[in-house]
């Protein structure tokens, strides 16, 4: 593989790890912008991470190159077609998707231990029977959530209360896994299979 990103042999594993013999097309590129924005939204909202931490994570992956700074962050987030105003740049390429992937799990197992105690959380609170709005940190959690998702995406596709509350709580799930260091193998991979559902 030809790698852009310089020499870094550590990186150029990672990126190798996530080479897999299926070149999206740009149907199934439209859905993992989706789903790499929406992880990358669960982090803000569990971590209270900024673009900041997302930018200081690419210079130490050596991504700076692909994620420069806070614009080209901004317009990578952008092409997600459910985002309002697509005045940013619509298109994502393989290589910026396999960044973002690594900046996500990156950051996810940085604040491995926060999103375990959420998660310890929810389990009991699912064993008492108790709604998770009702812990003041899962409250928070799915509260900012919530309130960025209907911010920043399109009114026309905004899901009723119940399912961003579901959707939440599932990548909250899905982050302790992408947390882990297979953890961007992982992510790719759901983000593969989850791009080729018809």
């Amino acid at each position: 593989m030809t790698s852009t990103i310089g020499p870094n042999t550590a990186l150029d594993a990672s990126l190798d790890a996530l080479s897999i013999n299926i070149v999206p097309d740009s149907e199934h590129l439209d859905n993992i912008k989706t789903q790499l924005d929406l992880v990358l939204l669960a982090i803000e909202s569990i971590t209270n991470v900024s673009s900041e931490a997302m930018l200081q994570a690419a210079i130490d992956l050596g991504l700076e190159s692909i994620v420069a700074d806070r614009v080209s962050l901004w317009r990578l987030r952008q092409s997600n077609p459910q985002r309002k105003g697509q005045s940013g740049r619509k298109k994502l390429d393989v290589e910026e998707a396999r960044a973002l992937t690594l900046i996500s799990c990156h950051l996810a197992k940085a604040h491995n231990s926060e999103i375990r105690h959420a998660i310890a959380l929810l389990e009991q609170l699912t064993e008492q029977n108790r709604a998770p709005h009702q812990d003041p940190i899962l409250g928070d959690y799915l509260d900012k959530f919530q309130n960025t998702y209907q911010d920043r995406m399109d009114n026309a596709d905004l899901p009723t209360p119940d399912l961003l509350t579901h959707l939440a709580l599932k990548l909250l799930i899905d982050l302790l896994f992408y947390s882990t260091n297979q953890g961007s193998r992982r992510l790719w991979s759901a983000l593969l299979d989850r791009s080729l559902i018809v």
